[in-house]
């Protein structure tokens, strides 16, 4: 039996290759013919980004030349394991099919030139940040401090205003004191050092004054909680709380005269209904009122109170339909009588 050709062995490059160049090994190929010279692989093409194969140190290895053949009665040697010729640097083994390279990506600028995608490009550093912060602080503070003035000149033109509308005032001249009527020249009571108290009802002793306000409607009212009169029939005493309300018209009751008037019902004798009307038609009387209103509240006696009311209202003016209508209304809400 004839031995085979052995193939031309290969040094394998020294060093690690790439993974890209890494490919998997081909299959066997059969032994040539016997006599025929070895199959040379054709070239392939090396792709253009993987580097050459680093040659192998050492001189170029020789074709040995075939063993004559042995005698029939030895055996022949058994061929070594089927190994794929190693590429050389003139020209590498075949390679399987491989995919088509990714397309590789745009060029990019610098990692210096890109602007910063966390933080906009027009954005201030901190120290910047910072020192706008500081400068609108200061600008509040500049505003704040123009308002605080624009407030104190405001007060002070206030007061400069305040001190020339007076030093105007003391200026001017004063309108004259209206002069008192007759009626008031004639007041006796008022003001006399030797009052004499009349223990006798004398409604000649009322005195009044001028309105000085005659074109307001304003209301006057006097309390008198220590009224005292007589009962006609018993001669026991009576005490009430008189309540004199009127809206004057040209006139107006000097209190005093009043006083001593009210103080003349000592020893008169009325029943508690007389004494209301009579202190309300003296007063119409004196005053001519637009409206007048007298109410009694007197203690009990014989286990009885008693609380007259009477009112007026001048005649043929709105005054009257006002004291009717005052009159329905006077006593919606009666008080307690408990301690009298």
């Amino acid at each position: 039996m004839n031995a085979q050709p052995l193939g031309r062995r290969v040094a394998k490059p020294r060093g690690k290759l790439p993974r890209r160049a890494l490919a998997p090994k081909p299959a066997p190929t059969p032994p040539p013919a016997e006599g025929a010279p070895a199959p040379t692989p054709p070239p392939a093409e090396a792709p253009a980004q993987d580097p050459a194969p680093i040659p192998a140190e050492g001189p170029e290895p020789t074709q040995e030349p075939a063993p004559a053949p042995a005698a029939e009665s030895a055996p022949a040697p058994q061929p070594e394991a089927a190994e794929a010729p190693a590429p050389t640097a003139a020209a590498p083994a075949e390679e399987a099919p491989r995919e088509p390279p990714a397309a590789e990506p745009q060029a990019q600028a610098p990692r210096e030139q890109q602007p910063n995608r966390e933080q906009p490009a027009n954005r201030e550093q901190p120290a910047g940040r910072e020192g706008r912060w500081e400068e609108r602080r200061r600008e509040g503070r500049d505003r704040r401090d123009d308002r605080r003035e624009e407030r104190r000149e405001e007060r002070r033109e206030e007061r400069r205003d305040d001190r020339r509308e007076g030093r105007r005032e003391r200026q001017m001249p004063r309108p004259p004191q209206p002069e008192m009527g007759p009626p008031t020249r004639a007041l006796t009571l008022l003001g006399a050092k030797n009052t004499v108290y009349s223990d006798q009802y004398t409604p000649a002793i009322l005195e009044a004054f001028d309105n000085r306000n005659p074109e307001n409607d304003f209301f006057v009212k006097f309390n008198c909680p220590e009224f005292t009169s007589l009962c006609p029939i018993t001669g026991q005493p009576d005490f009430a709380s008189i309540t004199i309300n009127y809206i004057p018209d040209r006139k107006m009751v000097e209190s005093k005269s009043l006083k001593l008037y009210l103080f003349g019902f000592r020893n008169h004798g009325a029943f508690h209904e007389d004494c209301v009307n009579l202190i309300m038609k003296d007063l119409i009387k004196l005053l001519a009122p637009r409206y007048i209103e007298v109410w009694g509240r007197f203690l009990p006696r014989g286990g009885i109170s008693i609380d007259p009311y009477a009112n007026y209202g001048r005649p043929t003016t709105r005054w009257e339909e006002f004291a009717r209508q005052r009159l329905l209304m006077h006593d919606l809400n009666p008080e307690r009588v408990d301690n009298r």
